[in-house]
């Protein structure tokens, strides 16, 4: 069990720090949770909601399917994150990514009518909720652009530098990641071939940059080196 998971679902959430007890107890009366098994669809494309999805426990990908019918992840969220902001704001609006339970995840919903009345008592949740939606439009902008070079070292880095910021722990003037999704989730989210990335991802160990430990954990020992896409370390 992860740590403080028998919280209430509002404490975990970054954008409700700012309520008293009361408030927090008020929102922890009108939420309703879900628990999902990994890999079970927590909702789908173009399926109509009205509620927020928040993260109470586990991680989970937002992703869609490609042209070519190939899925691609958009997002991977964590504890405390949220989606399904858009239903909030416009009627009859459709999910435009499916969203999937990587691990087992336990999901709150709050109801478009009870976080109407949230934002309208508490203001700065507004503006934090609003801050939290922009940086993960500038997220997806930063994901098309790196998909949008061919440069697989570059996409690699990325990626990596993401998971350091979301899932990593420091360990010792290194940071330890716990990889959230499978290689080949992975091979859908830089979208690069698996045998693209473990050949890739060997050469950035011999570099000294980071130390693959199995399958599910890296050990990124210098992470300037990744920062700097145009260092030659990166260029080969």
């Amino acid at each position: 069990m992860q740590p403080y998971a028998n919280e209430p679902c509002p404490k975990r959430v970054p954008i409700f720090h700012s309520l008293s007890e009361l408030e927090i107890q008020k929102i922890t009366d009108v939420v309703h949770h879900k628990v999902f098994k990994k890999g079970e669809r927590i909702i789908e494309e173009g399926e109509k909601s009205t509620s927020l999805y928040i993260i109470h426990s586990g991680k989970i990908k937002l992703s869609k399917l490609t042209v070519q019918g190939k899925e691609q992840i958009v997002h991977l969220l964590t504890v405390g994150d949220f989606f399904g902001e858009q239903n909030l704001f416009h009627d009859n609006t459709v999910m435009n990514l499916s969203g999937y339970a990587v691990e087992d995840t336990k999901i709150c919903l709050l109801k478009k009518q009870d976080f109407d009345q949230i934002m309208a008592n508490n203001p700065d949740i507004s503006f934090k909720f609003l801050k939290t939606i922009t940086k993960r439009l500038a997220h997806t902008e930063d994901l098309a652009r790196t998909l949008a070079t061919k440069d697989p070292e570059v996409r690699i880095a990325n990626m990596l530098l993401e998971f350091c910021e979301i899932f990593g722990t420091e360990k010792q003037n290194a940071i330890l990641i716990n990889l959230p999704i499978t290689r080949e989730e992975i091979s859908s989210y830089v979208g690069l071939t698996r045998e693209t990335i473990s050949r890739k991802l060997a050469k950035f160990a011999d570099k000294g940059i980071l130390t693959l430990i199995g399958n599910k954990q890296i050990l990124i020992k210098n992470k300037g080196k990744l920062q700097t896409t145009g260092d030659p370390l990166l260029d080969f």
